[in-house]
């Protein structure tokens, strides 16, 4: 995969992975959990779009927490742009969660450090839209 792919492939993953842990949809709860985190850097930061700052450890906390507790929810992310150096990678994306009559829309813009085998989350910036 070039660094283009590995961003989009990243991104699209992640994105279906949380819909089926918010859906609680895996007989492996464990192995999906660390699939999530997986993609992340150590040193991953976002600010969510109500302005929250969190951190890898926070957000790993969190996951538990919201395990299947939105049986019904689906995201669905569009309008990926991607930019990349060898090592770094920005990317903007639309992410649109629908739960039940609830549409929330969120503009997102991401940072990824990229290796020969993956990109790696490490910053993530959320905005409502």
């Amino acid at each position: 995969m070039n660094n283009t792919e590995k961003i989009i492939w990243e991104i699209e993953e992640f994105h279906k992975n949380i819909e089926k842990w918010f859906q609680g949809k895996s007989e492996h709860q464990e192995s999906l959990y660390k699939a999530l985190l997986s993609g992340f850097s150590p040193d991953f930061k976002m600010i969510t779009g109500n302005g929250d700052p969190v951190t890898l450890s926070m957000f790993g906390d969190w996951l538990p927490t919201v395990f299947g507790k939105f049986p019904e929810r689906t995201i669905h992310v569009e309008n990926i742009e991607v930019s990349h150096s060898d090592h770094h990678g920005l990317a903007t994306y639309t992410e649109t969660q629908i739960t039940g009559q609830i549409t929330t829309k969120r503009a997102s813009s991401a940072v990824f450090l990229l290796n020969e085998e993956k990109a790696l989350w490490l910053h993530l910036i959320e905005h409502w839209i």
